[in-house]
């Protein structure tokens, strides 16, 4: 009979070189890098929207925690704590960068006519939207049209709904206001559903 291997989780493993990591050893970092790594590189990655500046933002991210280690209190998960150095290291080059000039939001929501009722530019879809998003070709459509809202939106958006920070630590990541948070959220998915609705064949 066959026995299915067992796998540690990664928040056990992390618990259990956490002393050596305060400590300072090489391999028990080593170890940690090759952990949360993959994963972290993808979230920054997805911010970043570049290949080269996405690894140079995980150094910068790994630099960080080795020097953090040491006082690091355990009151989150590691890889949690890593999750926010990462996001926090990706949100510092984006500031850092020069910004090409972007299309407004407004540019891309919905429109309203005179009565109030919205303004529908082409036949109602054969199923819903939600339908659609399911598939896989339009989930690699989606990533594109996120990548064509101004950057505080899709930052915003890839935050809370890719991310699944709160608002609360979204605003924080981001040096604005829950309030600015949730109306920048509310504006990215309306203009993500509109750029959808013009993409998606009927």
């Amino acid at each position: 009979m066959s026995s299915v291997p067992f796998t540690v989780p990664e928040a056990a493993l992390d618990e259990r070189d956490l002393p050596a990591l305060r400590a300072g050893d090489h391999d028990a970092f080593a170890r940690l890098v090759d952990r949360h790594g993959p994963r972290l590189l993808a979230v920054v990655r997805r911010l970043l929207r570049d290949e080269h500046e996405a690894h140079d933002a995980l150094q910068d991210a790994f630099t960080s925690a080795h020097r953090a280690l040491p006082s690091f209190e355990g009151s989150s998960r590691l890889g949690t704590w890593l999750h926010r150095i990462a996001i926090n290291a990706a949100l510092m080059r984006l500031r850092a960068r020069r910004r090409r000039p972007e299309v407004a939001i407004d540019a891309m929501l919905p429109t309203f006519d005179s009565t109030g009722h919205r303004v529908v530019l082409r036949e109602a879809w054969s199923e819903s939207a939600d339908t659609r998003l399911e598939r896989a070709e339009t989930r690699a459509l989606v990533r594109r049209l996120i990548d064509r809202l101004p950057e505080d939106h899709r930052t915003v958006l890839l935050l809370r709904d890719i991310e699944e920070l709160e608002t609360r630590e979204t605003a924080e990541l981001m040096g604005c206001t829950g309030g600015a948070v949730k109306v920048r959220l509310h504006r990215a998915r309306q203009a993500l559903r509109q750029l959808l609705e013009e993409e998606l064949p009927r």
